[in-house]
């Protein structure tokens, strides 16, 4: 799904070197002034209706949330980078939407909860440790660059986690489930690495 026109120009390859010399651009990444579309299957339609939220597993109190419920949760503005597995990074980014850890105040996760299995639309799934999704810059997007998300970059939610491969930025979310150990989502099933650390090229399991 490359384009010339991401990857070209000069406003582009001075940043890209601005970027390099900040320590922000992973290694065996290029930077894009754009935002290239990628996933697998078709584009889910959005009922407000029939949407909900759920928060399961090893919670002491699981949640249900209709839409309507989500939206009147905390709102912020977040700034951060965006780095996919197929080598392209897209900087200074902004979000809004809901933290992580407002989510997290819904539930009491037990002890024993180490991971979060995230689940969206169309079955797909992508497993997070727990202490990388507690972060103040991890967030539920409902919103990019002053804009509703697009369907295709996953509208209405999306979960933003930008310091590990945009793999695990869960498009179309719908829920989350509390495990024990890290059990394999979609794409980790299918050859991707478990973590997905960008600045430790850890794209595939053999890395």
């Amino acid at each position: 799904m490359s384009d010339d026109s991401i990857f070209s120009g000069n406003d582009r390859k001075e940043k890209e070197q601005q970027m390099l010399r900040e320590g922000r651009l992973p290694p065996g990444q290029s930077l894009t002034l754009k935002w290239p579309v990628l996933h697998y299957g078709s584009v889910p339609r959005f009922d407000p209706a029939r949407w909900d939220f759920r928060i399961r597993g090893l919670v002491e109190q699981p949640v249900r949330l209709t839409w309507e419920e989500f939206n009147k949760l905390p709102k912020v503005k977040t700034h951060s980078d965006f780095h996919c597995v197929t080598r392209w990074s897209r900087f200074d980014n902004d979000w809004e939407g809901v933290t992580f850890q407002e989510v997290l105040k819904l539930v009491k996760p037990k002890p024993e909860a180490n991971y979060v299995l995230v689940h969206a639309e169309q079955g797909f799934t992508a497993s997070v440790p727990l202490t990388d999704l507690d972060r103040e810059d991890v967030l539920f997007a409902t919103h990019h660059d002053g804009q509703p998300l697009s369907a295709d970059h996953g509208y209405p939610l999306r979960l933003i986690v930008p310091h590990l491969y945009a793999w695990k930025s869960v498009k179309w979310v719908r829920g989350l489930e509390f495990t024990e150990k890290d059990v394999p989502g979609f794409w980790e099933q299918n050859g991707y690495h478990m973590y997905g650390d960008p600045f430790r090229e850890q794209r595939f399991d053999t890395d």
